[in-house]
């Protein structure tokens, strides 16, 4: 480990979790590292998660404000929800625990665009950041720090925080040094610029973090894996739905003209992109790169595959075994894979000007093409809109895709109205499930119902869809966007009293 921390003033400043841990205090608000289960700290949270539960045992209130890039793992988010510890969170949360304790109103919880966030830190509009704990993978002689598998907003915190504590991760590649593209060129207006990036694989940065070493007050010795979840094999619903999206790409190439290596890919993360990777192992593209969020299992095969020439991200997000993989292979993708802030990575302005190809998944979407990514029956939050609505606003094409059905059908995901917009019907172009595709561009209201219903519904809940909709084209106040007011939600309120929202 001491080769990792290679500059003399912070190695001197070298000591336990557990005292790194005393150093917050209660009402801070905190910075934390990582994004999608990938480069955050492990071992101080922990210790101030016993620290909290402690206090809590003496009656003494102990609870922090927590920002970080996205979700994190159970080391962070986990143990702290469960020490009840947690005051308000964002930007983005998949812990089960913390999801719970948002949705009984014990945690405040703010759900954002990620592009957003670093934005409106420096705007001023959040509030002071007292403590940044970051995780890095190493410190420079000159006292610059290595970045970790994730960048996230790691590089706004350790401007923004009065105090910095850092984790020095052993189990990180050592060649992950030289992977970090750093960007030191944002402001805020009226002294913003254009950011000078034209292509995926642009290097604008540097590889590095700068840091106040004034500011550091802690560096920790650890050596812990990232804690990603696995991925299940493809099953045959995800396999259909990827067969769809491949073929919808492969005609939209020939219809527009585009390059033998598409444009830019951005994926959200799960199963189905999975298997549209493997797809496009397969399909007629070649030399693709990726401006994306997360590097996934199927990127990293598709590189090794010859597809995919390299992929622009903030973070990664493997599975276990692709995670261990790429550790012991690392060196091999220096030259593919390059991370960035998610300023950058999820930038509007560059999303617009690479003309990204969006696909990201959805909980519902209505027959006018509105999509609901987040809540569940319109009041429980699952994890957060994180940054589809980055891509979907400014890609070349948005795609959003789902199993037509959940719960083992009791759930249609094609509904009379999304009981929560995440994503307006105007940024919603493809729809796609198990069932079929809709592209919806160019279309109105009711043309965009009828391509829903008969292209994307599940069988057993199409009836029911035309019924509704037949309805509402007689009975509706208007006829630009049939509504049936007294029923547009009824499938849902139908579920919470049944449990299915099947008649």
């Amino acid at each position: 480990m001491a080769n990792r921390i290679s500059n003399e003033t912070l190695r001197a400043r070298m000591m336990s979790a557990e005292d790194a841990a005393s150093l917050i205090a209660p009402g801070d608000t905190i910075g934390m590292s990582g994004f999608t289960g990938s480069g955050y700290p492990k071992e101080v949270p922990q210790a101030l998660a016993a620290r909290i539960e402690a206090k809590h045992a003496e009656g003494t209130p102990f609870k922090v404000k927590i920002w970080s890039g996205a979700s994190t793992g159970p080391e962070l988010d986990g143990a702290l929800a469960k020490a009840d510890g947690i005051e308000f969170r964002l930007p983005y949360n998949s812990d089960p625990v913390a999801r719970e304790k948002i949705n009984n109103g014990e945690m405040n919880y703010f759900d954002m665009h990620l592009s957003q966030v670093a934005p409106m830190a420096w705007e001023g509009f959040m509030g002071k950041m007292d403590v940044a704990v970051v995780e890095i993978s190493g410190i420079t002689p000159e006292g610059e720090l290595i970045p970790s598998s994730s960048v996230g907003n790691n590089k706004t915190w350790l401007e923004l925080a009065d105090k910095i504590i850092l984790e020095v991760n052993d189990w990180q590649s050592e060649h992950l040094n030289g992977m970090h593209d750093i960007y030191y060129g944002t402001a805020l207006p009226p002294n913003r610029v254009p950011i000078p990036l034209v292509k995926s694989d642009d290097r604008i940065g540097q590889p590095h973090f700068r840091v106040d070493l004034s500011k550091v007050a802690a560096v920790v010795r650890t050596d812990a894996p990232d804690r990603n979840a696995p991925f299940s094999p493809p099953d045959q619903t995800s396999l259909t739905i990827a067969s769809h999206i491949i073929e919808f790409l492969e005609w939209e190439a020939k219809r527009a003209g585009l390059p033998k290596s598409l444009l830019p890919i951005q994926s959200g993360v799960g199963n189905v992109p999975n298997a549209v990777m493997a797809g496009l192992i397969e399909a007629p593209f070649e030399n693709m790169t990726a401006f994306t969020e997360v590097i996934q299992d199927g990127m990293l095969d598709m590189i090794e595959a010859g597809t995919l020439r390299m992929a622009s991200a903030t973070a990664f997000s493997l599975s276990p075994e692709k995670a261990q993989y790429f550790n012991d292979n690392a060196e091999r993708f220096k030259d593919r894979l390059l991370l960035r802030p998610q300023d950058i990575s999820n930038n509007p302005e560059l999303v617009r000007r690479l003309g990204c190809i969006a696909m990201n998944g959805l909980i519902e979407a209505d027959i006018f093409g509105a999509v609901n990514s987040t809540h569940i029956m319109g009041s429980r939050i699952q994890n957060g809109i994180g940054g589809s609505g980055d891509f979907a606003r400014n890609g070349y094409v948005s795609i959003f895709v789902t199993p037509s059905t959940a719960k083992g059908g009791a759930i249609s995901a094609i509904v009379p109205r999304v009981a929560h917009v995440d994503h307006i019907s105007q940024d919603v172009q493809v729809i796609v499930t198990e069932q079929g595709l809709a592209d919806l561009r160019g279309l109105a209201p009711r043309q965009r119902a009828e391509l829903i219903i008969e292209h994307c519904a599940h069988p057993d809940y199409r009836p029911m869809l035309r019924d509704y909709y037949t309805r509402a084209l007689q009975d509706s106040y208007g006829k630009h966007a049939p509504t049936l007011l007294n029923e547009a939600l009824s499938w849902h309120q139908r579920f919470v009293e049944t449990g299915t929202m099947k008649l």
